[in-house]
């Protein structure tokens, strides 16, 4: 099992940036492809972008590529989100998850964090 504990959230102005943290703890946190999904106030959740184990490939949903860039740092435990140019529609609580595979599905991830709260205001 990975317990997974995202921070990093806030409230921010469009067009600023914020950079979201997800550590995992209690499981060999490098064999797992690492993704983040989020949930907009009275809408499904829906993905983000995802990382493999190893850094070198990543997939972004068309919504955030090109001002989004995730990351990993395995010595730490942490996978990183980093959000440029922000829009009121990015407003979201954000989750980050565990997967044996890189994929955008949801279904396909075990492990969930708790998520963090980020609003993006006009």
């Amino acid at each position: 099992q990975v317990q997974l504990v995202e921070s990093g959230g806030g409230l921010v102005q469009a067009g600023g940036s914020l950079k979201l943290s997800c550590t995992a703890s209690g499981a060999t946190f490098s064999r797992y492809n690492m993704g983040w999904f989020r949930q907009p106030p009275g809408k499904e959740r829906e993905f983000v972008a995802a990382i493999t184990w190893h850094g070198s490939s990543t997939i972004y949903a068309d919504s955030v590529k090109g001002r989004f860039t995730i990351s990993r740092d395995n010595v730490k435990n942490t996978v990183y989100v980093q959000m440029n140019s922000l829009k009121p529609e990015d407003t979201a609580v954000y989750y980050c998850a565990a997967s044996a595979v890189l994929t955008s599905r949801e279904d396909l991830y075990s492990h969930w964090g708790q998520g963090t709260q980020v609003t993006v205001s006009s």
